[in-house]
């Protein structure tokens, strides 16, 4: 793995929106006819994930308290959720206060099933913890998420908003390598608006102009309430 395929983006905010009084089509009608005039941009793609935490949950624990310092540990890729996973993407997002930027490379294939060696990816993982300053050997998977999600972006350029729909997740078995419960949350949308800190005095006229509040919302938080049934 050379050093350009390593990317780290800017550092950024996520101020995010999570919505059940509205459908997507009335969400998506209220970027649309945004005075700041959001424009839709490539095409709408579902989005998959592999969520990892350590054994006593500390990414998790980070996030519920509200740490300066928060990490998520992710695999991403685009498409089918299960089958063989042609271009898939290790991403670690770090937070620090309001901010975050992230840190993405690409590894090896590998076929999603109900008998994937999560050992095996791991391993592969574990082989770039020098270079990520990530132990992964200390992790293990910890849901399965999909969604699917649009894109919008300013007229200036500056702002992207994206609107994820149709959640779904599964509780991993670890141990045996299989998918246990599935939950499926065909109600919620979640918007998020995105943008460079050096763009962050005009961000409350644009984020005023929606009716409804900005909230904490964690789509890996959200998952692991709705497969343990539990409100954290």
């Amino acid at each position: 793995m050379t050093e350009k395929q390593i990317n780290i983006s800017a550092y950024r905010y996520e101020k995010k929106f999570f919505i059940t009084n509205l459908d997507k089509y009335e969400v998506e009608n209220l970027v649309k006819i945004h005075p700041y005039h959001f424009s839709e941009i490539y095409h709408e793609r579902y989005i998959n994930n592999i969520y990892f935490d350590s054994i006593k949950w500390r990414f998790l624990h980070d996030n519920l308290e509200g740490a300066t310092e928060r990490t998520k540990v992710r695999i991403r890729w685009y498409g089918e959720m299960f089958g063989y996973v042609e271009k898939p993407t290790l991403e670690i997002k770090n937070k620090t206060g309001s901010v975050g930027n992230k840190i993405s490379m690409p590894i090896s294939p590998f076929d999603l099933s109900q008998r994937t060696e999560f050992r095996e990816i791991i391993e592969s993982l574990d082989s770039k913890k020098d270079k990520l300053k990530i132990d992964f050997k200390s992790l293990l998977p910890a849901i399965l998420s999909g969604y699917s999600r649009k894109y919008y972006i300013s007229n200036d350029g500056k702002y992207r908003i994206t609107i994820d729909t149709n959640q779904i997740f599964y509780k991993i078995n670890y141990s045996k390598n299989t998918f246990l419960e599935k939950y499926n949350d065909s109600n919620s949308v979640i918007l998020e608006m995105k943008y460079n800190t050096a763009d962050h005095d005009f961000s409350e006229g644009i984020t005023s102009k929606f009716p409804f509040r900005i909230t904490k919302s964690s789509k890996y938080v959200n998952g692991l309430e709705k497969i343990f049934r539990v409100v954290f």
